[in-house]
């Protein structure tokens, strides 16, 4: 009975204290509090230690930590700031002089690098968890803005030429790469959403179809549908092969075993469909020749996986759950992480 009387007056008292501080005007909106979060500082704190003239931490130690050169770094905050007014630096009503591009980007990318809470970015470069979040959202819709068009495509003539002259290096001529699918798990799916994104594996997941080549360039990518599919239902609705069907497809022109091909294909596991355009190892191969087929394809259909263990590895956001609600912000993620590997 004391403990409970003890209890009761705790409460009563935090109750009596959060009633105070919700009548108090601390700031603009009633019950808020002002932290200072000298915005100045960090930003003087990022450019010296990495973007001044010598700055405090040398290339290789700024290749480590952002995950890319000091150049690329550059290029993509000062393209950003040239799309999106949001990126440049201003003053407010008072004249006090915002945060910086570089802080922004910096706080995005170190959330998609490293796959941190928003808050923490405060304190190293004193930027708030609210605004962290704007920064990230508005940086990733810029990234597939500005570099969609040429790291979101289809492969061109060009492009062709050269998978094709890989392929044949590699044993396997009109080869253009491999397809797979991978998932990201969806922390925060809505409940109501729940039975759609739930497969085998009992917890909501979003796959993504992807084509890659040797040189973990992914040239296609098909992104948000639901776990309980597999992966040939994925391919039934995915635009992979849109353009052949239409005929908009670049000539493919290579010769096996003295028969002429017209069409590339992709290798591929054996859930895929008996295709033309699928190349599946043989499943039980029998004698030497066989043998060495199903090996040499095996090791070059996981160029698709190295592709998708680059991307988690360095983009950190993608190896754990996705924290954020719609599918809409999800896919803009993950095509911008596209534009960025």
């Amino acid at each position: 009975m004391f403990a409970f009387q003890v209890a009761t007056a705790v409460v009563a008292e935090e109750e009596s204290n959060n009633q105070g501080r919700r009548t108090g005007h601390r700031g603009s909106i009633p019950g808020h509090n002002i932290v200072n979060h000298n915005r100045k500082e960090g930003e003087l704190r990022l450019y010296n230690d990495y973007f001044a003239e010598n700055p405090k931490f040398t290339q290789s130690q700024f290749r480590r930590r952002f995950r890319m050169s000091r150049r690329l770094f550059l290029r993509i905050a000062n393209a950003v700031e040239a799309h999106n007014p949001y990126f440049k630096q201003r003053t407010d009503a008072l004249g006090v002089l915002g945060l910086s591009c570089l802080q922004k980007v910096t706080a995005a990318h170190k959330i998609l690098a490293y796959g941190i809470p928003a808050d923490l970015t405060d304190e190293y470069l004193r930027i708030g968890e609210t605004t962290t979040i704007e920064s990230l959202r508005a940086f990733v819709k810029a990234i597939v803005e500005v570099f969609g068009d040429w790291y979101l495509r289809a492969p061109n003539e060009a492009d062709i030429c050269r998978l094709l002259s890989i392929g044949e290096q590699r044993g396997f001529p009109g080869m253009l790469g491999s397809i797979d699918c991978m998932h990201w798990k969806w922390e925060k799916c809505p409940i109501a959403w729940h039975v759609m994104y739930i497969g085998h594996c009992r917890e909501p997941t979003i796959i993504l179809e992807a084509v890659a080549s040797q040189d973990l360039w992914i040239w296609h990518v098909f992104f948000g549908m639901p776990r309980s599919l597999n992966d040939i239902n994925v391919l039934d609705r995915s635009p992979i092969f849109a353009a052949l069907a239409e005929g908009h497809t670049a000539p493919v022109n290579y010769t096996i075993n003295g028969h002429e091909y017209i069409m590339g294909y992709y290798l591929a596991d054996k859930i895929y469909p008996n295709w033309s355009t699928f190349v599946k190892t043989i499943p039980r191969p029998l004698g030497a020749k066989r043998k060495y087929f199903a090996s040499k394809q095996e090791s070059a259909r996981k160029d698709v996986e190295r592709a998708f263990g680059v991307l988690q590895s360095r983009f950190a956001i993608v190896r754990g759950p996705v924290q954020y609600w719609d599918e809409e912000t999800l896919d803009i993620y993950y095509e911008s992480l596209h534009n960025n590997a």
